[in-house]
């Protein structure tokens, strides 16, 4: 989970998350490297003492900056493409899951092997206790086994939600009238927490989320 003073990504928990952070660094990498060229290029001019007055144009200079960005966007969109199509590959659920937003809580059903559905608040903070986690624990918590392949289909019945686990690196919308689904796979134990990112009313803030992962033994 998010700890104070975090200024990075959360700890990933999913190989989904984990190809998300390698590109996040991929790309931190490319812009570092541009910022130090373009500083270095404007400290030379703005501090050197040359002058050409009589250069008009230079057919070299424009394929140069034509060429080196497209080159940069190019190892950029490649690992791009690469993870778009890993975002939306599907590869044989074993549990499906179904997650309704409502203002301000969420519905879950299993419908696999027994039809079983409940509602999952926030803990008020009167009725928490020393292991709570403010303003993240919930009343029933989502339980999914490890190294399962896992299908969620959001929706919503009054406003626009956003169904968000970042250490899983999954963030769906959950909009009235429409089934959207996403995929994931958690490889190891734990209470993984969430919370809606799509502002949904007056106590957006207090519909969390939390799932906890256990092993199939």
């Amino acid at each position: 989970m998010n700890t104070w003073l975090n200024i990075n990504l959360q700890n990933s928990n999913s190989p989904l998350m984990e190809q998300l952070t390698f590109f996040h660094n991929h790309s931190m990498i490319i812009i570092l490297l541009i910022t130090i060229l373009i500083g270095y290029m404007m400290s030379t001019l703005f501090f050197n003492k040359f002058t050409n007055r009589m250069l008009l144009e230079s057919q070299n200079i424009e394929i140069i900056w034509t060429i080196v960005p497209a080159f940069m966007l190019i190892f950029i969109a490649l690992p791009s493409l690469r993870l778009l199509y890993l975002l939306d590959d599907s590869n044989n659920p074993l549990i499906t899951l179904k997650s309704i937003g409502h203002q301000w809580y969420w519905s879950y059903e299993y419908t696999d092997f027994n039809n079983i559905n409940f509602d999952s608040y926030m803990i008020p903070q009167n009725e928490m206790n020393l292991n709570s986690f403010r303003l993240l624990d919930v009343d029933n918590r989502v339980i999914l086994p490890i190294n399962t392949q896992i299908r969620l289909l959001i929706t919503a019945t009054d406003v626009l939600h956003s169904w968000t686990i970042p250490s899983l690196g999954v963030k769906v919308d959950a909009t009235p009238g429409r089934l959207n689904q996403v995929n994931f796979l958690m490889n190891r134990p734990g209470l993984y927490f969430g919370q809606c990112s799509e502002i949904c009313g007056a106590n957006h803030s207090f519909m969390p989320i939390v799932i906890e992962s256990i092993s199939m033994k």
